[in-house]
């Protein structure tokens, strides 16, 4: 197994974006699963008028695949953020610690870091989106589906924050021997309501 484990700088630049958003329900979409121009350039109007984050380049001309359902956007603090309907995926590659090219033997290592360096993001968040709606570890009975159904499946660790309009998730995944993990880390996601609920 070999591991990486970096500054929260990214983190910290891309947690403060999205505290920035006080009101997700101006960004989720109908999440009827459409692709092609027509959806994508009503996500791209709709995430512009609700934020002050920049779309990837696109013009008249832009021409936008059939089977795309999302947008890139970069924030003030130059954050990539990756849009959809019903998520919102930051970007932080070189952030925090991760755990890669995992052999079976290596999983209880890899479980022993995700719990050594969960606090430490888990505070981060917290100094920026308050505290959490939800907190919960794999060994607490019941952790599967505790917060919602199946929404601790393939997680070690959960934390779930409720703006409105959304659902943050930060999480870390779980290690398994079969099928065996790649790689772990911590990670969050933006799970958005359906659009005007």
């Amino acid at each position: 197994m070999k591991t990486l484990d970096r500054p929260l700088d990214d983190d910290d630049h891309a947690m403060a974006d999205l505290a920035e958003v006080r009101d997700w329900r101006r960004l989720g979409g109908p999440q009827t699963g459409s692709t092609g121009p027509v959806p994508v350039r009503r996500l791209i109007r709709r995430v512009k008028s609700a934020t002050n984050w920049k779309p990837w380049p696109i013009n008249r001309r832009t021409v936008i695949d059939e089977q795309l359902d999302g947008w890139g956007f970069l924030t003030r603090r130059n954050t990539e953020l990756a849009v959809y309907d019903d998520q919102v995926l930051p970007h932080s590659p070189f952030s925090g610690w991760v755990a890669f090219a995992i052999e079976p033997v290596d999983i209880e290592a890899a479980a022993a870091g995700l719990d050594e360096h969960w606090p430490e993001k888990f505070d981060l968040a917290c100094r920026h989106w308050g505290q959490p709606a939800y907190v919960g570890v794999e060994s607490k009975t019941g952790f599967v589906d505790d917060w919602a159904p199946g929404a601790g499946v393939d997680r070690r660790h959960l934390a779930v924050w409720t703006p409105p309009g959304a659902e943050i998730h930060l999480y870390s995944n779980k290690p398994t021997r079969k099928p065996l993990s790649v790689s772990v880390g911590i990670n969050y996601t933006v799970y958005l309501n359906e659009e005007g609920t």
